[in-house]
């Protein structure tokens, strides 16, 4: 099972399972030590996972962390736990002394739902105040996935990590702030819209009026753009079958494809990883520069010697619902749905059969 298989179904037994959860223990033996397994680490393993690891700070004795994850002996993460129902607004004093006293750069406080991730941004060896952090694993986007990543055992760089927290910190706050603007714009940002268009003095009646219009005008720019996203969504989706259908049509055929206009067609990282995904698992059967990528404004394209008749495969990418195109034997169509990038290695057999079939048609053919 792929990590954000794994992860999304923790997500759903903590969902499923909570309420019959009566006791701090049993949040631990239920929700966190299965969500430090799928990190992993070896949960019974003491050379990697300690319980109730050891945290005395100066003649204050028998203070234990609830977990301490090690690397090389050394710990790197530390876990305080609390019952699934507690809130864990009040409890981050208790994982702030036990950070002081051990070297790991990184703590966790969680109820097996929420999980705070906090580090020493602000000042060195003293935790921050704040976590840099935070998922709810019932409800955890792709995003949140991607970030995890990073924290799995065979992927765990601190440097990595740090550079990551300080800019998932700074935009925590912005967002923050830009949702408190919204909901109750201050008078130094109603003032930095006002003075760009009203040439007379900040009176209090006219910041009165410039506080009403700058939320109105804000709200209904929100509303704009998620409206327009979503009919270009739509629009993308009406597209895409028609240009598949034209696809058919004109594959047996070739032709000198006309270039793209720059500004219509933009090639997105997304779609370059999943090039270079597909490229590492055909150059196993053959050259790796035979395999290359062409972008449509419908769909991203890997053709075997750059040659409209030989498609590998369609991927559609752009959208929240991401799909790739493969092709049987007979050239029909098999779509699939891809949770993430890492499910395009699912299908790799039948790509490397797609791609070799053109070399045995043309040997064959001579």
């Amino acid at each position: 099972m792929d990590f954000i298989d794994s992860i999304k179904a923790l997500g759903e037994k903590v969902a499923r399972m909570k309420e019959s959860i009566q006791t701090e223990e049993a949040t631990k033996m239920a929700f966190i030590m299965p969500f430090i397994s799928v990190l992993g680490y070896d949960v019974f393993n003491p050379h990697e996972v300690v319980p109730e690891y050891i945290a005395d700070l100066g003649i204050k004795k028998g203070e234990k962390v609830d977990y301490c994850i090690l690397k090389d002996n050394n710990p790197i993460i530390i876990i305080e736990c609390k019952h699934w129902k507690e809130d864990l607004n009040v409890h981050n004093s208790q994982l702030h002394r036990y950070f002081h006293v051990t070297s790991s750069r990184f703590g966790i406080l969680t109820n097996g739902i929420i999980y705070k991730f906090y580090t020493d941004l602000e000042e060195s060896n003293k935790m921050d105040d704040k976590p840099f952090w935070e998922f709810n694993i019932t409800d955890i986007s792709e995003a949140n996935v991607f970030e995890l990543k990073k924290y799995q055992r065979n992927a765990f760089n601190v440097e990595n990590i740090l550079s990551s927290a300080t800019e998932l910190k700074y935009a925590k706050e912005i967002r923050r702030i830009m949702l408190e603007e919204l909901n109750q714009p201050t008078d130094t940002f109603v003032k930095h819209f006002g003075k760009q268009i009203h040439t007379g003095p900040m009176t209090a009646k006219i910041m009165e009026q410039f506080t009403a219009v700058v939320k109105k005008s804000l709200n209904n720019l929100i509303s704009d753009m998620i409206s327009d996203r979503l009919k270009s969504a739509l629009s993308n989706e009406a597209y895409r079958e028609l240009a598949t259908v034209s696809e058919q049509v004109n594959e047996d055929v070739t032709v000198t494809p006309v270039k793209e206009a720059e500004t219509k067609v933009v090639t997105h990282e997304i779609e370059k990883e999943a090039y270079f995904i597909i490229r590492s698992i055909l150059r196993t059967k053959m050259d790796a520069n035979r395999i290359v990528h062409r972008d449509t404004q419908s769909y991203f394209g890997i053709l075997l010697d750059d040659n409209n008749r030989k498609p590998i495969c369609r991927l559609f990418l752009e959208s929240s619902r991401k799909q790739m195109v493969m092709f049987d034997e007979n050239r029909k169509e098999i779509k699939v749905e891809l949770a993430s990038l890492d499910d395009i290695y699912k299908y790799a057999d039948n790509l490397i059969a797609t791609a070799c079939s053109y070399d045995t048609k043309k040997e064959l053919a001579s």
